[in-house]
């Protein structure tokens, strides 16, 4: 039977979410809680492919394993959670239909990208420090102009393995998170491409800085070149927060 796993990860400690020959994965560790739990092997299906140092709040993955009752599922749960590093936490486990898909079904996906004006003690290793005040005002605007379906060539990695970069774009705005001096931004889709959040972040903070006019971002998109966005933002302030699913798909 199918089932998705909601998994919350600190992302600090691994090479990312997919296995990978360098490095531990958030994908291999499950994996491998799941075989010591139910002693064969395990495969999983994450919603998406984080990248080194980005955290999930709530990244999906679909497993097929033993038929079981409400009762035995929280007890796999309980289980998971005692084999599994204190850095990775299985939020919920949800039986689902047979052909449900974590990645392909997926409608909607949310990041959030937090910014600090300076590091503390307690967000450091989640925050980006600014070191100076920055236009959020401006940055907003900017943000508008990528809402809506668009080729993000300009926005992602050169040489990624996406069959098309075209992705529907449904918000982008930073607001004041609750922590002094700190903001985060909020961008949700129905899919992104690789380090796509991180370039957008690391763009529209040139904006904030008055380094990039507002109206340049559209400008950017609109050229679908790499060369033509800023830096890609550094990872560890990302998090995956939320993906979203059509509810036919739940049993």
């Amino acid at each position: 039977m199918r089932y998705f796993l909601y998994i919350s990860f600190n992302g600090s400690n691994f090479c990312g979410w997919q296995k990978q020959p360098n490095g531990i994965s958030v994908q291999e560790t499950v994996e491998k809680a799941l075989e010591v739990l139910f002693r064969i092997p395990c495969t999983i299906v994450g919603a998406g492919r984080t990248d080194a140092g980005v955290h999930a709040y709530e990244l999906p993955a679909h497993a097929d394993l033993p038929q079981a009752s409400t009762s035995q599922i929280m007890a796999w749960q309980r289980s998971l959670n005692g084999i599994l590093p204190h850095d990775i936490y299985i939020r919920k486990i949800v039986p689902v239909k047979n052909n449900a898909h974590a990645r392909f079904d997926a409608v909607m996906r949310t990041y959030k990208y937090f910014v600090a004006l300076e590091q503390d003690p307690f967000t450091g290793p989640y925050v980006l420090p600014t070191h100076s005040e920055l236009n959020y005002t401006a940055m907003n605007e900017a943000a508008k102009a990528l809402i809506g379906e668009h080729d993000f060539t300009s926005f992602t990695k050169l040489h990624n393995d996406s069959k098309h970069n075209r992705c529907i774009l449904y918000e982008a705005y930073w607001q004041p998170a609750p922590y002094p001096n700190c903001h985060v931004f909020t961008i949700s889709a129905n899919r992104f491409l690789r380090n796509m959040v991180r370039t957008v972040v690391g763009t529209l903070l040139e904006v904030g800085k008055g380094k990039l006019p507002t109206e340049q971002i559209g400008h950017i998109l609109r050229a679908e070149n790499r060369s033509f966005a800023s830096a890609t933002a550094k990872p560890h302030p990302l998090f995956l927060t939320k993906v979203s699913y059509p509810n036919d798909i739940f049993l």
